[in-house]
Formats: C-alpha cells, structure tokens, sequence
C-alpha cells in the first residue's frame, strides 16, 4: 500500500516536454499533485499543461528554462518563490547524450552535456533540498541509466555524467534518512524517447526497449514501498544486467561495453 502522499503538493518536473518527463507529470498529476513543468519549449509545456488540468483537475505551471545555464536552478526556485509556489517533490529528469569517439564530439556539446546533466542537477538539488527535506512529505528523484553501471566507449561523456548522478542521489538517500524525503535515482536501459533523436543513431540501443511508463511506473513503486531504495534499475532484464557488471573482471565490461555500443 502507498505510504507516499500525492494530493495537496506540488511537483516540479525537469525535460518535461515530451518523454519520461511527460509521464512523470501525467503520473503524478492522476494522483493528485500539482505540477511545474519545466524545459526549453514553452510551447509543449503549454500543451501538457493545458492536457493535466483538463484531464486531472490540477494546477500545471509551464515554465521555460534553460537549465544548462549557470545557476539555472538557483534563479528557478527564485521564481517559483516569487509566484507563490512551494515545491514538495524534485524530479530531476532533464538531459541528453550522444554518439561517437570522445575525439570526435563538438567540444560545446560536451560541456553543455556536463552543465545540464551534472552540474545542473547538482544546483537544482541544492537550490530545492533544504525545503523538501524540511517538509518531508515528497521525494526528490533523479533520472540516471544502465549506463551508469560500466563504462561506456562512444557514449564516454554520458555514461560518467550518469554515474555521478546515480552516486550522487544514493549518497543523498543516506544523508537524509530520518527527514521523511524518499530519495531515489531511477536507471532506465533504452526509452522508446526523442534520447535518440537526439543522440543521432540507433547504435546507442542496448537491450530491450522499454517504455515511458514502464520506467516511470518502476520509479513510482518503487517510492511507494515501505521503505524505499536509493535506487532501482527499471526492467528485469536491466536488473540482471546491472547486477553482472559488478561481478565481471573490468576489462570483460569495458570490452563488451564497447563492442555493445559500437565504438
């Protein structure tokens, strides 16, 4: 049974424009809370905004953002503060990644990668931690990937963007115990998203393709437990996965990581 309260809160949903973010919001909109949605194109944000309250009778806030700017998080929960708006739950779900020898990639894009997958995560969090744990009533949440379990040749960049923000939020989980914040990092293998549109080739897929709302469904359960983990691998085959890299020799993962990934 759910021991985790959506009905008179708010949550503030990052890359909410289409994908795991979208789902985020319609999941937590079905049961109750108020969203903010918050990603560079307002006119998306609009629609879904627009859909949540028709269909869910809730406040939906589209906000536009472009959460690799310095200090992007800071100046957000300035805002929000200024409209009155008080946030009980982080889902951290914004970021992207790309293809290709780390020799090869557009030295902008990677530092935009490291700005919105790393460092914007880490302002957010901190801009917003203090009054959830104070609260204790929602749950701060990031968006990481199988990725984050092994290295990963032509996906370098992403796939230690990824592991920080997996070892991040479990340390995270530990230092807030006892406040009543859930703290959670999701690991989701390949989405069925625009990640590999964006990415720019289907080389980047390894394994199963799962679902928005499977991987968005897995993060919600997983908060509604008892007690709930620092994180959990969205999939079973995910899981198995997850679970043999620890065990296997280092330079057994880095070499099939990357003949997975096509390097």
């Amino acid at each position: 049974m759910s021991t985790l309260s959506y009905q008179g809160t708010t949550a503030l949903i990052t890359g909410a424009s289409s994908g795991l973010g979208a789902e985020f919001a319609r999941q937590w909109a079905e049961r109750g809370a108020d969203v903010v949605l918050v990603a560079r194109r307002l006119d998306r944000l609009e629609g879904l905004a627009t859909e949540l309250e028709k269909t869910y009778r809730v406040k939906a806030t589209p906000v536009a953002a472009d959460l690799a700017r310095p200090g992007a998080g800071t100046a957000l929960r300035d805002e929000l503060d200024a409209r009155g708006i008080a946030v009980h739950t982080l889902i951290n779900n914004a970021g992207f990644g790309s293809h290709g020898a780390f020799l090869e990639q557009d030295p902008a894009q990677v530092t935009e990668m490291i700005q919105l997958n790393i460092t914007a995560v880490a302002d957010l969090t901190r801009a917003f931690l203090p009054r959830l744990a104070a609260d204790g009533r929602g749950a701060l949440v990031t968006v990481a990937s199988t990725a984050a379990y092994q290295p990963t040749p032509a996906m370098a960049v992403y796939g230690a963007t990824k592991a920080f923000v997996l070892h991040f939020t479990e340390a995270l989980a530990y230092e807030t115990r006892g406040s009543g914040l859930r703290v959670l990092t999701v690991s989701p293998g390949p989405v069925e998203t625009e990640f590999f549109d964006v990415v720019g080739t289907r080389d980047a897929v390894v394994g199963r393709v799962s679902t928005a709302v499977d991987v968005v469904t897995a993060a919600r359960r997983a908060l509604e437990r008892r007690s709930t983990p620092p994180s959990v691998v969205a999939g079973l085959g995910n899981r198995l996965s997850a679970a043999a890299v620890r065990l296997a020799p280092r330079r057994v993962v880095l070499t099939l990581a990357g003949r997975s990934l096509k390097a």
